[in-house]
């Protein structure tokens, strides 16, 4: 098992010192777990408001006054570089 070493204030290990029936390190992995799961779990259910919320005025006001139809062609345009690369890629290993 990788083994990380962590940097804490002296009062923080001084009232950790104050328990040594507490395995601080299985403390640290599950809080690092869980923190990793509320991570994942908040990136899979953003909401647009939330994510409108992240954007700058001047991101958001250029996002929303550009035509569907740009949008549009340009999605054709990638999804056709996206086939060709693919293809590509599997024309030269096989």
């Amino acid at each position: 098992m990788p083994t990380m070493t962590l940097s804490i204030p002296p009062d923080l290990y001084r009232k950790m010192k104050e328990h040594p029936e507490i395995k601080w390190s299985e403390v640290a992995r599950r809080a690092i777990a869980e923190y990793l799961r509320e991570l994942e779990n908040s990136r899979s259910e953003m909401s647009m408001a939330e994510f409108r919320g992240l954007l700058s005025k001047e991101i958001l006001d250029e996002v929303t006054s550009t035509p569907n139809e740009t949008y549009e062609k340009y999605y054709k345009k990638m999804r056709e570089l996206e086939w060709e690369r693919t293809e590509s890629f599997t024309t030269r290993t096989s």
